[in-house]
């Protein structure tokens, strides 16, 4: 029988979602210490749609991260898109020993998950919702759940409203700065016994 990731929801309308999302992406992150040397962040999508811009939002508040252990890929900038990622894929295997990587990507989904985010401990596959065949990815994932699906899944992305794209990709970044910043304070606090 196949592993099937657990699935954990957060509504970013709700009071304690972002000390929540933190928390549970810490503790993954944490679980897998002895299995990687880095972390890297990989944010999928591009800033030619709204619906798809949630990675390289969440990439682009995250670029000012100097960590030695910490990288990112896919920014406004420089996106991560279905043209150019087995390029990077391999280019993050190719450059980093010990990689964990934390894939994020925005996805549809039903109505009343419009607005949520998602992490799963286990990769993601990106395009799925607009039918392309593109590579697993991340060993940590999470997703903005931006839309629904089911109809006209291009044009749905493409109408999507960049005031929750934005609201969901500045939680994100927050919960990733702020589980990493526990890290290395987890990292130190053990150096010192």
């Amino acid at each position: 029988m196949e592993y099937m990731p657990t699935q954990k929801y957060f509504d970013i309308n709700q009071p304690d979602v972002s000390r929540n999302f933190s928390k549970i992406l810490f503790d993954m992150i944490d679980k897998k210490t002895d299995d990687y040397e880095q972390i890297i962040i990989l944010c999928i999508g591009t800033d030619r749609c709204t619906g798809d811009s949630f990675g390289p939002l969440v990439g682009y508040k995250l670029s000012n991260i100097f960590n030695e252990n910490v990288a990112i890929y896919g920014t406004l900038d420089e996106p991560v898109h279905a043209k150019n990622l087995e390029k990077n894929i391999q280019h993050i295997y190719d450059n980093y020993s010990k990689p964990l990587v934390v894939a994020i990507d925005a996805c549809l989904g039903s109505m009343e998950h419009i607005g949520f985010l998602t992490i799963v401990d286990g990769p993601i596959k990106p395009g799925i919702g607009v039918n392309k065949e593109l590579p697993e990815i991340g060993d940590i994932s999470i997703t903005g759940i931006v839309n629904f699906s089911g109809f006209m899944e291009f044009m749905v992305l493409q109408n999507t409203r960049l005031s929750l794209v934005m609201k969901m990709a500045e939680l994100t970044a927050n919960g990733i700065r702020s589980a990493i910043w526990r890290r290395n304070l987890h990292n130190k606090s053990a150096l010192l016994v």
